[in-house]
């Protein structure tokens, strides 16, 4: 898996791209924990060169979830595959994440106030 990252008016996307699953997850943890450790706190997690996601994936962004609202700060997931959008559906994930069709919405929704 590899990792991008993007910044724009003060919000953090990262575009994680293959696979997360038990052996990639610790990676994006890792980098979004240091994020947050460096005083990010308005993310987007960009998911559109994710083609799988497992149950060590959706522990990443719940606890990515968590730590974001404990420190007051907005998270926002877009542009989910398919069948990236069915394991989040099947978990029941979906209703506790702001999702959004593109980047530029999940930014826009995160940018303003």
């Amino acid at each position: 898996m590899q990792i991008a990252e993007a910044r724009r008016d003060g919000v953090v996307a990262v575009v994680p791209a293959g696979r997360i699953d038990t052996t990639t997850a610790p990676m994006l943890e890792g980098h979004l924990n240091a994020l947050l450790a460096g005083g990010a706190r308005r993310i987007v997690v960009d998911l559109s060169g994710v083609d799988y996601i497992s149950s060590a994936g959706l522990r990443v962004m719940l606890l990515l979830a968590r730590r974001i609202q404990e420190g007051q700060g907005r998270l926002a997931l877009c542009t989910l595959a398919e069948p990236v959008r069915q394991v989040f559906q099947l978990a029941g994930f979906l209703p506790l994440f702001t999702v959004c069709d593109s980047r530029d919405a999940a930014l826009g929704q995160l940018a303003a106030p």
